[in-house]
């Protein structure tokens, strides 16, 4: 048997084959969309690795699995949506129970105060630009509306796990100039 290799020169040309085998050039919004959620998963990996032992760190883990199937629907013209009701449900739960451990919120929080925070809050920003592209690639085809709101669902869990893992150094946005 051969041994399998991780390049086969296919996209050298700037295409890339989704599942089912249709080809699509490498900036096409279906691509964009799964490689910004790829992307995502990836930043959830160094997520995972500051957070150390956390009683968090197994959610983060179980998102980053329904992540890839998130990003194996999307990569797919003909996959049935893998986001449950349920899966919205538990980070709904989860970001309650996060927010009765936290002072109310009156101002914008700065990013920087612990690493494991600034990670969440990158991890936020790469989740919204996710969401942005799949409701760019919804515009041509049919996205399920437990995708949009899984993602949607899921930038506001880490903006209130970010705040979580740095809330006692947390820094409030300053409305004038210095």
């Amino acid at each position: 048997m051969k041994k399998a290799t991780v390049y086969t020169r296919k996209g050298d040309n700037g295409t890339t084959t989704i599942i089912g085998g249709k080809q699509l050039d490498k900036d096409h919004a279906r691509i964009e969309a799964y490689g910004t959620i790829d992307e995502l998963n990836a930043n959830l990996g160094l997520l995972i690795a500051a957070m150390g032992e956390n009683t968090h760190t197994g959610q983060v883990e179980n998102i980053t699995n329904n992540l890839f199937s998130i990003g194996s629907y999307l990569a797919s013209e003909n996959a049935v949506c893998p986001v449950t009701v349920q899966a919205l449900s538990a980070l709904e739960e989860s970001i309650d129970v996060m927010e009765a451990e936290l002072p109310q919120l009156h101002s914008f929080v700065l990013p920087a105060t612990t690493e494991a925070a600034a990670r969440a809050n990158v991890c936020r920003t790469i989740c919204r630009r996710a969401e942005r592209r799949i409701t760019t690639l919804s515009k041509e085809a049919v996205i399920s509306t437990n995708t949009t709101a899984y993602i949607n669902r899921l930038s506001d869990y880490l903006f209130t796990l970010s705040r979580l893992l740095g809330h006692t150094t947390e820094k409030y946005w300053e409305k004038h100039w210095k």
